[in-house]
């Protein structure tokens, strides 16, 4: 089998009841993840809690452990990372916004990836994982924030 470097995108959005202030205080406390999917901790791994060069390690309980980079902050409309370690990639970026719909609130999660070496399948089956990871949890945050 041949292998090769692939790249990708993925964009998943959820609509939600609630005002955007409490969705921007939910999502942006970037170490408290109990609406990731198949999550079993996460902590952070810098100093700094909020904004650009804060750092978090996520370990999930398929024994996964993902160290995460902020990049990008804009308070009450989105933040964008960096996977540092953990993934079978070259690069991972993705950020998460949020913007006002009427009485609700979208959230956007998308993200652009470059594979390390690999298969096409095994590419297309992280691809399938990932996506399906960005919509479980988009349901769990949802249901956390809608009680």
């Amino acid at each position: 089998m041949e292998k090769n470097y692939h790249s990708g995108t993925l964009k998943k959005s959820i609509r939600i009841s609630t005002e955007p202030d409490k969705a921007w205080n939910v999502l942006s406390r970037i170490a408290q993840l109990n609406w990731l999917e198949g999550i079993k901790s996460s902590k952070f791994a810098s100093n700094k809690k909020r904004g650009i060069g804060a750092r978090r390690k996520i370990s999930f309980m398929d024994g996964t452990n993902v160290e995460e980079t902020i990049v990008g902050w804009r308070p009450k409309k989105y933040f964008s990372y960096i996977a540092t370690s953990g993934l079978p990639l070259r690069g991972y970026h993705a950020t998460i916004s949020i913007s006002k719909e009427k009485n609700m609130v979208k959230i956007e999660w998308e993200s652009f990836f470059s594979s390390d070496l690999m298969g096409k399948k095994e590419f297309n089956d992280f691809v399938e994982l990932l996506s399906n990871f960005y919509t479980l949890s988009l349901k769990n945050l949802k249901a956390s924030m809608e009680k």
